[in-house]
C-alpha cells in the first residue's frame, strides 16, 4: 500500500522555516570562514639577518577575549638544560616541569609575573605552576648555575616562534586593529616585547621586524 504524505499549508509553511534556517546558517558559517585572514611577519637583526626563535604574536582586546589556556604544557630539564629553553603560553596554562635527568634540580623563578620554586627533585611534580599573569618569567636551577629558561605568557592566541627562515604565518586571524609585538630571550632581561599598532584587512597582513639590541 502507497502511503501519501499531505503538504498543506502548514507543513509547506514549516519547511519553508526550515529551508531559511539552514540557509542562515550556511551564510552564517560562510561569513565565518571568510572574515579569517592570514598574517605573514619576517623578523630579522639588526644587520638584516633572520632571526630565529623570535616570538610573534598580536594583542587586542578582542584576542584576550579569544585566548584560553593551552593544555599539555611542559618545560622538561634534560642533559642539565631546560628543554625547551623558552616556551610559549597563554595565560592561565599550566605547566608541567618534568626532571628527566639522573640527578636532582631545583627550579626556580623570582620574575614579578611568576615567583615559584619547585625544591630538589626527581620525576615530575604532582603540582604544575599555574602561569596566571602576562609577561616574560625568567627561570633558573639552584643546582647548575648554567640552566636559564623562558617562559613567555601572551594574552592571545595568534602567536608563532620564528625557525631559522626568521618567517612566520598566523593563520585565522579576524580582520581588525591589533598590537604586533615581538620578543626574543636575548633581548635584555626585564626587556618589553617591542610593540608597534598593526592592521589586520580581510585579504590578510605582512609585515617585516627588525629587533635591534640583542646580546650576543
Amino acid at each position: 500500500m502507497l502511503h501519501h504524505t499531505a503538504t498543506g499549508p502548514h507543513q509547506g509553511a514549516r519547511l519553508g522555516v526550515y529551508r531559511s534556517c539552514w540557509l542562515g546558517v550556511l551564510v552564517l558559517l560562510t561569513s565565518m570562514g571568510a572574515v579569517a585572514a592570514t598574517v605573514q611577519v619576517q623578523v630579522q637583526d639588526a644587520g638584516g639577518a633572520p632571526l630565529a626563535g623570535a616570538v610573534v604574536f598580536l594583542d587586542s582586546p578582542e584576542a584576550t577575549r579569544a585566548a584560553k589556556p593551552l593544555a599539555g604544557a611542559e618545560m622538561g630539564q634534560q642533559g642539565k638544560a631546560f628543554v625547551p629553553d623558552m616556551l610559549v603560553v597563554t595565560r592561565g596554562t599550566s605547566v608541567h616541569f618534568p626532571n628527566r635527568d639522573t640527578v636532582r634540580h631545583h627550579v626556580y623563578s623570582f620574575s614579578p609575573i611568576k615567583k615559584f620554586e619547585l625544591k630538589l627533585y626527581a620525576g615530575t611534580p604532582a603540582n604544575p605552576v599555574v602561569f596566571d599573569r602576562s609577561g616574560v618569567a625568567v627561570l633558573g636551577c639552584n643546582i647548575h648555575d648554567h640552566m636559564v629558561g623562558w617562559v613567555l605568557v601572551v594574552d592571545t592566541p595568534y602567536f608563532a616562534t620564528t625557525p631559522v627562515t626568521g618567517a612566520v604565518k598566523l593563520d585565522n586571524v579576524p580582520p581588525g586593529n591589533y598590537t604586533l609585538r615581538t620578543w626574543h630571550a636575548r633581548l635584555p632581561v626585564g626587556a618589553e616585547a617591542q610593540a608597534v599598532p598593526f592592521r589586520v584587512a580581510d585579504g590578510g597582513a605582512s609585515a617585516t621586524v627588525t629587533l635591534a639590541g640583542l646580546q650576543p
